[in-house]
C-alpha cells in the first residue's frame, strides 16, 4: 500500500508528461487531441496485428519457431552474478515465450486454432487438461511454436510500433478518422435556423 502511493507521484509526473507531449502535438498538427489519441490507439493495434499476422508466417515459412522456443527453454547460468545483456535476453525471451504460450491456448481454444478444439474451456488447474498441456510443454512444434513467436517479436518490436504509430497518427486523423467522424455526426446536427 505504501509502495502505491510512494509511485503515484511518479506515475502522475509520467503522465503529465506524456498528456504535454499530446497537446503539444497536437497544438503542432493542427489536430483535435481526441482524434489524435483515436488515430494513435487504432494505429498501435494495426501495427500489433500486422506484426503477429507477418512474423507467424514469416517464422512457419522458415521454420523458426522450434529452434526459438528450444533456446526459450535452456537457461544459462550465471556464477558471477553479473549483469549482461545476453542473459538479460534470454530471460526476456522466456518471460514472452511463457506469456505467448497461455496467449495461444487462450486463442487457440476460443477460435479452434493450432490444434485446439474450438471453444474448448482452459483448465482451471494445470492436471485438469493434462493432454492439452503436454502438448503445450516440453516440445511446442507447428503452428503453436510460430504463434508464440510471433507474440514474443511482437512485445520485442513495441519500441519501434509505439513511435511510428506517434508518427502516422496525425496524418491518419486527418485523412480518415476527421472525415469520417464528420460524415457521422452531420446527420445528427440539428439544422440551426437562418439568421435574421
Amino acid at each position: 500500500m505504501a509502495e502505491q502511493h510512494k509511485n503515484a507521484p511518479r506515475n502522475d509526473r509520467i503522465t503529465g508528461r506524456y498528456r504535454e507531449a499530446l497537446r503539444t502535438l497536437s497544438a503542432r498538427t493542427g489536430t483535435a487531441l481526441p482524434s489524435l489519441i483515436f488515430s494513435f490507439a487504432v494505429l498501435h493495434e494495426v501495427t500489433a496485428v500486422a506484426s503477429l499476422v507477418g512474423i507467424f508466417y514469416g517464422a512457419r515459412a522458415l521454420g523458426i519457431g522450434d529452434s526459438l522456443i528450444e533456446v526459450a527453454q535452456t537457461t544459462v547460468p550465471h556464477s558471477t552474478g553479473e549483469w549482461s545483456l545476453e542473459g538479460w535476453m534470454r530471460g526476456q525471451w522466456k518471460t514472452w515465450a511463457i506469456e505467448g504460450e497461455v496467449w495461444v491456448e487462450k486463442v487457440g481454444r476460443r477460435y479452434g486454432f493450432f490444434g485446439f478444439e474450438k471453444g474448448s474451456a482452459m483448465p482451471v488447474t494445470p492436471g485438469d487438461d493434462v493432454e492439452a498441456r503436454a502438448q503445450m510443454s516440453g516440445r511446442i512444434a507447428g503452428d503453436v511454436a510460430n504463434a508464440i513467436v510471433a507474440y514474443g517479436a511482437t512485445k520485442a518490436i513495441a519500441p519501434i510500433r509505439v513511435p511510428l504509430s506517434m508518427y502516422l497518427s496525425p496524418a491518419f486523423s486527418r485523412r480518415l478518422v476527421d472525415p469520417v467522424s464528420r460524415n457521422i455526426i452531420r446527420p445528427f446536427r440539428r439544422s440551426q435556423p437562418p439568421s435574421q
